[in-house]
C-alpha cells in the first residue's frame, strides 16, 4: 500500500517527522519540501490526481487547521477528503463515507497523528446498502456537475 502525503509549509515538520517515524508506511511525499510560504491547493490537487491515477492508494494531507487542505482535495472529483481530529472521526469517515485522504491540522501531537493514520488505512469500508446509496449520490451529482 502506497500513501501518498503533502503539506503546506506549516505543515511540513509534521509531514517530515510521519516519514521518518512511521517506517512501515510507503509514503509518497508530494510536497512542499520546506517551511517556505506555498499556496496549499497546488499539493491538495497534486494528491487527488494520484489518487485518481492509481499511484497511491490514500492520501494524507497537512497544513494549519487541516481546513483548507481538506476543502481544496474536496475539488478534485473522486476525491473524498474528512478532517479529522479523533480516531473516531477517523473510522467513521472510512467506514461511512469511504474516505481516501484524510487531512489534519499541524498542530495535533505526533503520537495521535500516528495513530489516526494507522486508523485510516486499516479501517474498511463498511460497504453498508445505507453506506453505499449515499456515497453513489454524492458520485454522481459530481459526474453531473
Amino acid at each position: 500500500m502506497k500513501i501518498g502525503i503533502i503539506s503546506d509549509h506549516r505543515g511540513y515538520d509534521l509531514k517530515s517527522k510521519i516519514i521518518k517515524e512511521m517506517k512501515n508506511i510507503e509514503f509518497i511525499d508530494y510536497g512542499t519540501n520546506s517551511k517556505e510560504s506555498v499556496d496549499y491547493p497546488d499539493y491538495a490537487f497534486k494528491l487527488g490526481k494520484a489518487i485518481n491515477n492509481k499511484k497511491v492508494d490514500f492520501g494524507i494531507a497537512i497544513c494549519g487547521s487541516g481546513i483548507g487542505m481538506s476543502i481544496a482535495c474536496n475539488k478534485v472529483k473522486g476525491i473524498r477528503c474528512a478532517r479529522v481530529n479523533s480516531i473516531k472521526d477517523v473510522i467513521i469517515t472510512r467506514n461511512d463515507n469511504n474516505a481516501n485522504i484524510i487531512s489534519f491540522s499541524s498542530e495535533i501531537n505526533l503520537k495521535k497523528v500516528k495513530r489516526m493514520i494507522e486508523e485510516f488505512i486499516n479501517t474498511p469500508f463498511s460497504n453498508l446498502d445505507r453506506h453505499v446509496r449515499r456515497n453513489n449520490k454524492i458520485s454522481e451529482y459530481e459526474l453531473k456537475n
